[in-house]
């Protein structure tokens, strides 16, 4: 059994899922808005220090900043914790305001995209726009999770497996438990994975913690369980991410992987299927 990186080393291996767009999000805090608007447009001059002053003197208002690249509140809480260990603006743009402003400005094109919205003349098909942006991002917050599952399917198709997904497979006493892709089968399934990529937080991160634990808990002996997570969101959700890693520790599942490390997790299974002769 090959080495199991510590939880750190896994989380190190965590990237970022979705590519970023920059739509002009909604928000319900219109009147505080309003007024970081007001604040922005009072500048002379859009720039790294002029934006790091008013960081500075304004750190409640660094979501502004990230409205204006297209950052919900979450995700720009998952981008910070992300790049510099936690998801308070208020604290960077106090400590390290420099260095917050040129991350976003790197990752997001920040100077750019608040002088070109600054000075712009909206109109109606704007708004519409605009509007549409929060739709937009639910539908690739779906794409995100099937980057995961695609990649697998891939690497499945590749090696020469038949496989079956998103479905359920039969393990232990006739017990059948979730899985996002079975080999070669469900029926008589040798290799199960699940695929759990996610760049936001929330409940359903939690639910892919349970389904991973209840593929460890009706595994036969000669079934091999693997996990492939990847996207920041879990940067967030440390403890949730960490239950699965103690499945890998324990040995309860055979292999938990990210994107980074796809070429051992198609080596793994490789080994994996012909250890079950289905090569």
């Amino acid at each position: 059994m090959p080495n199991i990186p510590t939880f750190e080393e896994y989380l190190e291996t965590l990237g970022r899922l979705t590519a970023h767009v920059d739509p002009t999000a909604a928000t319900p805090h219109a009147a505080e808005l309003k007024e970081a608007a007001a604040s922005l447009e009072q500048i002379s001059g859009i720039t790294l220090d002029s934006l790091t002053r008013w960081a500075h003197d304004h750190p409640a208002w660094v979501t502004a900043l990230g409205l204006a690249v297209g950052l919900s509140q979450e995700k720009l809480k998952n981008s910070l914790k992300d790049k510099f260990g936690t998801s308070s603006w208020n604290l960077l743009a106090k400590d390290q305001p420099r260095r917050l402003i040129e991350m976003m400005d790197q990752e997001f094109d920040l100077i750019r995209l608040v002088t070109v919205q600054r000075d712009k003349v909206y109109d109606f098909g704007d708004i519409l726009v605009a509007r549409a942006g929060t739709r937009a991002t639910a539908v690739r917050a779906g794409a995100s999770g099937r980057k995961v599952e695609d990649e697998i399917e891939a690497i499945a198709h590749d090696i020469g497996l038949v496989c079956e997904t998103r479905t359920r497979f039969v393990g232990r006493n006739n017990r059948d438990a979730p899985c996002d892709l079975v080999i070669p089968g469900a029926a008589d399934a040798a290799i199960v994975v699940a695929a759990k990529g996610f760049d936001s937080t929330g409940s359903k991160l939690t639910d892919a913690v349970r389904e991973i634990e209840e593929m460890a808990d009706v595994r036969l002996p000669h079934q091999f369980v693997y996990a492939v997570i990847d996207g920041i969101g879990w940067k967030s959700r440390r403890r949730d991410l960490q239950r699965i890693h103690k499945l890998w520790e324990s040995q309860q599942i055979n292999g938990m992987y990210t994107l980074a490390t796809l070429d051992q997790f198609r080596a793994d299974v490789e080994d994996a299927a012909h250890i079950r002769r289905l090569l």
